[in-house]
């Protein structure tokens, strides 16, 4: 397999779809617990106002690896920066995001910025200066460009 040089793009597209398979997997089920009602069987007048159930896809196994070894880059990352990070792969807007963290738009977006800097960094093996502002890093990193 080649060698990928990370990009904050690249990493970004990679947690959007780890955010995506989280959502698709099936919900858990307690152990022990089960059912002795006889299932349903519905007629046609008893299906004619209902809603169709959503069909539900089940990740591959490759995007499911995938994911697990996505859930593990935001460890190191400072709190609001890792939740501001997932809050963006599972589409929440940024008015939503700027409530829960209680930072302003343009910090918000510097807060994920630097977060997602800070992932590709690390991904391509490369140690990052504490010393360096966020806005450093993200010049140094190339994510501020249009």
């Amino acid at each position: 397999m080649a060698e990928t040089h990370w990009t904050p793009s690249l990493v970004e597209e990679r947690l959007t779809e780890a955010a995506s398979v989280l959502k698709r997997l099936p919900e858990p089920k307690l152990q022990g617990y089960y059912n002795l009602w006889p299932r349903i069987i519905y007629e046609f007048g008893d299906l004619v106002g209902q809603e169709p159930s959503p069909m539900r896809v089940l990740p591959s196994p490759a995007a499911i690896s995938r994911m697990e070894e996505a859930l593990t880059w935001t460890v190191g990352l400072d709190a609001i920066d890792g939740k501001i990070v997932w809050m963006r792969a599972f589409g929440e807007r940024w008015k939503t995001i700027c409530w829960t963290v209680g930072l302003q738009r343009s910090a918000a977006h510097e807060h994920w910025l630097y977060g997602l800097c800070v992932i590709a960094w690390r991904l391509n093996g490369r140690r990052l200066n504490r010393n360096h502002s966020r806005r450093r890093v993200i010049e140094m990193t190339g994510a501020a460009k249009p």
